[in-house]
């Protein structure tokens, strides 16, 4: 039996190969491989003694030869084929171990230059593995040092690998190749100035039990790149497994979270805050947001942007909460909360805010991609539009509800006062029926004077702002653009209402 291995991660590598020999199975190697092998004190062929032809360009050409593909691509139950190995004086390769230079990490460089890039792009090897993968029925074809134990396990025990672990080899192998050229082709068509094509790759996570609903069933994937502010690659410190709904609502939850640098907390029902504040610290934070409203955080989830402390978690533990969410965890909070087994709770990364980020959603037959909505702007009194002109309080007020707004469903209004939510109207059909639901939770919280209202889209006609004079608004943030903005304007100066513009709306859709 003959083994071909040839690594660009050579994690554990030695080892493999050593048990291998052990086991009666002739190593071939290559290169550096070759090298690492026979520095270990292993008995090692090396390829041009195999191809009886050297290494040339640089190491470009090594394993493209008939006496490597010939003896992995030959079945061995044809007669045809086997004589024509032995007319050419080829022997049969049953294993192949190889994983590929590393392309991905080499463009993840800064400054990476394309002659860089295109000396890491393999050929022999991903010719080797789709070689090996094909004729799976009598090769093994190793691409993981994860498989390297299981491979040796079944050597012991049978002399050979099962049918079925080779099929499974050769599956991986393909997806191994099929993510490599992927990663190599999204480069050089970036490069070529072309976007025809787009390839998504992800991990599977989990199953989940179901989708949104018990009927539809669901799994849970990540992307290969670590992102801050995700529940994809956040640690599970407790509770029970998450569902399809609990992770819609943390990502949702935390793309809240980033937008804010003071202590800030979070709470949240069907992708959408149902109160959110900021304090001086992570407990006043928490309160404000709580107080919110005290009716929807039931069965909530709630995110905080500050290490989550045994104060904050004796508040939160008569709460009956889904997840909650903060970089991390003191001892006694967590062992507070963790009294509750149901309660999920997640460490998130929160080091920062990563670069513009792609966003893809499904459609029936297709997918939107777009940039995510990262950007939010500052609100300064220079945007203002009307007469009166906000106060050092509001301006901080409409920065808030700003940040806010633009994570409700549109129409999106939210209604503000003191770093603190205190009605938020989302998903309406017209901006004036969002405008009533969370003006009337202001109202029912006894909030009538000061306040400030965030609309994530201009405001097309005057109705909002003469409801919003009722209720004891002094202030509006808006986008502005409508074609009817000098009636909106008009409307503030008579109600006395600071109104500003951003020229930049929140749509979420």
């Amino acid at each position: 039996m003959r083994a071909l291995v040839s690594v660009s991660d050579k994690t554990g590598v030695v080892e493999f190969a050593t048990e291998l020999s052990r086991l009666g199975w002739e190593i071939i190697s290559t290169s550096g491989t070759l090298a690492a092998l026979r520095n270990s004190g292993l008995k090692v062929t090396n390829i041009s003694d195999v191809t009886g032809f050297p290494e040339i360009c640089e190491g470009r050409v090594k394993t493209l030869h008939p006496k490597v593909h010939g003896g992995l691509l030959a079945r061995r139950d044809k007669e045809d084929h086997m004589a024509q190995l032995a007319e050419n004086g080829i022997e049969t390769i049953d294993m192949v171990c190889v994983n590929l230079y590393p392309f991905e990490a080499t463009i993840a460089k800064e400054g990476v230059t394309m002659e860089e890039a295109v000396e890491n792009i393999d050929i022999g090897g991903p010719s080797m593995l789709r070689s090996a993968a094909k004729n799976y029925a009598s090769v093994s074809v190793v691409c993981d040092p994860n498989d390297y134990a299981k491979v040796l396990e079944e050597i012991r025990a049978e002399g050979n690998t099962k049918p079925e672990t080779r099929l499974m080899l050769s599956a991986k192998a393909y997806t191994h190749t099929a993510l490599y050229d992927s990663h190599i082709a999204t480069y050089m068509r970036k490069a070529a100035g072309m976007d025809e094509k787009l390839f998504l790759s992800f991990d599977a996570v989990q199953s989940l039990r179901y989708g949104e609903n018990p009927h539809q069933n669901a799994a849970f994937y990540r992307s290969g790149e670590k992102a801050s502010y995700s529940v994809a690659h956040a640690k599970q410190l407790g509770g029970k497994e998450l569902s399809y709904n609990n992770i819609q609502d943390a990502n949702a939850a935390l793309q809240i979270v980033r937008e804010f640098s003071e202590p800030f907390a979070v709470g949240l029902k069907h992708m959408n805050p149902c109160g959110a504040g900021i304090g001086k610290d992570i407990a006043e934070a928490w309160q404000r947001a709580y107080e919110a409203d005290k009716v929807s955080i039931y069965g909530g989830i709630v995110a905080i942007n500050r290490p989550l402390t045994a104060e904050v978690a004796q508040m939160m533990k008569p709460i009956f909460l889904e997840i909650v969410m903060a970089p991390s965890f003191e001892p006694e909070a967590l062992e507070v909360l963790s009294s509750k087994k149901n309660l999920r709770l997640l460490e998130v990364e929160m080091d920062g805010v990563k670069a513009p980020q792609r966003q893809y959603v499904g459609v029936t037959g297709g997918l939107l991609v777009q940039d995510a909505d990262v950007d939010c702007l500052d609100i300064t009194e220079q945007m203002c539009v009307t007469e009166r002109r906000p106060e050092a309080s509001e301006l901080e007020d409409m920065n808030f509800g700003w940040r806010i707004v633009k994570h409700v469903k549109s129409n999106a209004i939210v209604v503000v006062k003191d770093g603190k939510t205190l009605g938020v109207g989302a998903g309406q059909m017209n901006r004036v029926g969002s405008a009533e639901i969370a003006l009337n939770q202001a109202k029912a919280a006894g909030a009538t004077e000061g306040l400030v209202l965030a609309s994530d889209g201009f405001l097309p006609f005057d109705d909002t702002v003469e409801l919003a004079s009722k209720y004891g608004v002094v202030a509006i943030v808006q986008p502005g653009g409508s074609i009817r903005d000098e009636d909106a304007i008009k409307k503030a100066n008579e109600k006395g209402i600071a109104m500003l513009f951003t020229g930049m709306r929140h749509f979420k859709h």
